[in-house]
Formats: C-alpha cells, sequence, structure tokens
C-alpha cells in the first residue's frame, strides 16, 4: 500500500524483514507467499533475493517515523494474513515496537486498523 514510499535501502530491509516475520512460525503460508510476492512487486523488487539478515540489522535501516509506520503498517497485514498471530509472531512484533519507540497506544491502533481492513477484505470477497 504504502511501500513505494520507502528509500531503496529500507524497501530491501522491509523485504528482508517481512520474509523473516513470514518463516518465524516454521511455516511460509501460501497466503504468506503471495503477500510477499507483492511487496516485491509494489516496490520494484521482483529478483531481489532474500539474504537472511539478522533482525537486529534489519531494523536500524529504518530512522524515520513515516517508514517506520509504512513498515508496522505492512507487517501487521503479512501477519494477519493467515488468520494467526502466533507467539513467535507477536515476540517479534513486540521487539520491533520497542526498538521504533511505538507507544502502547499507538501500537494498539495499528493493531485494531490492519484487523478491520481484513475484515473488509473478507467481506468483499464473499460479496462476489
Amino acid at each position: 500500500m504504502f511501500l513505494a514510499e520507502l528509500q531503496p535501502e529500507e524497501r530491501k530491509a522491509f523485504l528482508e524483514l517481512a520474509a523473516l516475520i513470514a518463516k518465524i512460525d516454521g511455516n511460509l503460508s501460501i497466503f504468506e507467499t503471495s503477500i510477499l510476492n507483492r511487496y516485491k512487486k509494489e516496490m520494484g523488487l521482483e529478483s531481489y533475493k532474500i539474504e537472511g539478515l539478522a533482525i537486529d540489522e534489519i531494523l536500524t535501516v529504518f530512522k524515520n517515523e513515516r517508514s517506520k509506520n509504512i513498515v508496522l503498517t505492512e507487517l501487521f497485514q503479512l501477519i494477519y494474513s493467515d488468520g494467526v498471530f502466533h507467539n513467535q509472531e507477536s515476540d517479534s512484533v513486540q521487539l520491533i515496537k520497542t526498538h521504533f519507540g511505538f507507544d502502547s497506544n499507538e501500537f494498539g491502533s495499528f493493531k485494531d486498523w490492519i484487523v478491520k481492513i481484513k475484515e473488509l477484505s473478507v467481506s468483499k470477497s464473499e460479496l462476489k
């Protein structure tokens, strides 16, 4: 949705982070694979190969507030794509939240917003 706004270095870091989160529960679902491919296309990085960077290294790339908001918003969409919020995903999100300096209210708003978007997407697809 907003990934095109990220700087080139941030785009690659985001893909690394998204791939890490998608695989964190030990199972890369078809929904997660689809979203990762959409991310690559949106950012013009279809041929990018995931390097497997560490989360601490990835998170230092995002410096400004706008980029951090974009990253968290897009990650929640990925996390909720399979309908399950796994413990490992929760732990990673908490680490990201702390690193980015989000307060609890702001973080909760992001999460609620993404859940509502997912509900709307499901309702829309059921109407077809």
